[in-house]
């Protein structure tokens, strides 16, 4: 039996005998219907191609045979197709040897013929694959948190469009995430499908005061935008981690109480970008309007160091002020390139720097998301007594070295 696979050009989702066509030197052919399908794979994993596998049991008589596939009105790509004879379709058929003799294509037709030889009438059990066009798909996420803020329910879905000019009645789906299932796909629909759902996820809700990325709210005051997100941990300890988080839009919810039974508020929605195992998703939730950050350059100091070398010394004032009824924690991050050009030293060099004796952020800088390029400090604000809310003041002293 030959199990080698045969490329071809084109495929197809239909058969037609061509019994008539036959001319009677070839009496001996016989053209073979295309049967049902036996099994359908349908493997939604890659972002560019949907892949299709089919097996089908064909009946064969001795001698040659000519299977005829025809493939109008559908978006199979014929470069991609794959012939398989995987074997004897049963244990009737266990001694009955088949192979694949050659492929044809009928001028002027959406199709082509496998000539199949076989030592014996019986079935045999073929596989067809092949990349689809037309096929598309798109995932989607509901979030909701919890009244407290400290956990939400993650459920993902995945919608499929199917405008590929065939319909899967039954087909197994693989989306690369998930376990897979079976759903019928119908011609010129729509589907969506829940994928999985995760109940009580630990997340983070942080503000950020980042002037390079999120600019100032109002600048004749210095006051900062301040955007609160939502962060979640795609690894096991988070109780996600099992595959990588798709791009998706994600629509972002929160219980008015404590419960199972509690109604939710619609907070937003953000683009949540694909998401690594072990990697984090950054949500976005809007401005916060209770929390003031006022930023200026408190200092910029030249000190000469030899000929045309200087060390500038910039300190960065904030003054904060939290009107929530419970503390947070403020994370103030600061793009190097950004300093020096909003204080216009030169930024054409490469730029040393070191963090200043003057610096008030005592826990230092974030090891895990400060780099050469950025800084992040977390700052704790407590929250505000009654209607007061306690003014508090940190300071960032940068230093650029040997600069010209």
């Amino acid at each position: 039996m030959n199990d080698m696979p045969y490329l071809l050009r084109p495929l197809a989702l239909s058969a037609l005998a061509l019994a008539l066509l036959a001319p009677p030197a070839l009496a001996r052919v016989k053209l073979i219907t295309l049967p049902v399908r036996q099994r359908v794979e349908v493997q939604l994993d890659h972002d560019q191609a949907t892949l299709v596998e089919e097996e089908r049991i064909v009946p064969l008589v001795k001698g040659t045979n000519q299977v005829d596939f025809s493939w109008a009105g559908t978006r199979i790509d014929p470069g991609t197709i794959v012939f398989r004879v995987l074997g004897p379709a049963g244990e009737e058929d266990g001694d009955m040897a088949v192979n694949v003799l050659s492929v044809s294509y009928p001028p002027g037709e959406n199709a082509l013929v496998w000539d199949v030889s076989a030592s014996r009438s019986g079935s045999a059990l073929v596989r067809i694959s092949y990349l689809l066009g037309g096929l598309d798909k798109g995932y989607n996420y509901r979030a909701v948190a919890e009244h407290d803020e400290q956990t939400l329910t993650l459920a993902q879905y995945i919608r499929v469009k199917n405008f590929a000019g065939e319909e899967f009645d039954d087909a197994n789906v693989n989306l690369g995430v998930g376990d897979d299932f079976e759903k019928p796909i119908g011609l010129n629909e729509t589907k969506e499908m829940l994928v999985n759902r995760t109940v009580g996820v630990p997340i983070v809700k942080t503000y950020t005061a980042d002037p390079a990325t999120f600019d100032y709210l109002d600048r004749p005051q210095n006051k900062l935008r301040v955007p609160m997100h939502y962060v979640i941990h795609n690894d096991e300890e988070h109780k996600l981690g099992q595959a990588p988080l798709p791009h998706g839009k994600v629509r972002i919810f929160q219980k008015d109480a404590p419960g199972e039974d509690a109604t939710t508020a619609f907070l937003g929605e953000d683009w949540g970008g694909f998401t690594p195992i072990d990697d984090k998703m950054k949500l976005y939730l809007g401005v916060a309007q209770d929390i003031v950050v006022k930023r200026t350059i408190d200092q910029r100091i030249t000190n000469r160091v030899a000929g045309k070398l200087y060390d500038y010394h910039v300190v960065i004032k904030y003054e904060i002020e939290n009107f929530k009824d419970q503390k947070v924690t403020l994370d103030i991050a600061e793009v190097i390139e950004h300093v020096r050009q909003e204080t216009n030293l030169r930024s054409g060099q490469n730029a040393e720097w070191v963090i200043g004796e003057q610096t008030t952020l005592k826990n230092g800088p974030d090891a895990e998301d400060s780099n050469q390029h950025r800084v992040v400090f977390h700052a704790d604000l407590p929250a505000r007594d009654g209607d007061k809310a306690e003014k508090i003041t940190h300071k960032l002293h940068l230093v650029f070295k040997h600069q010209w």
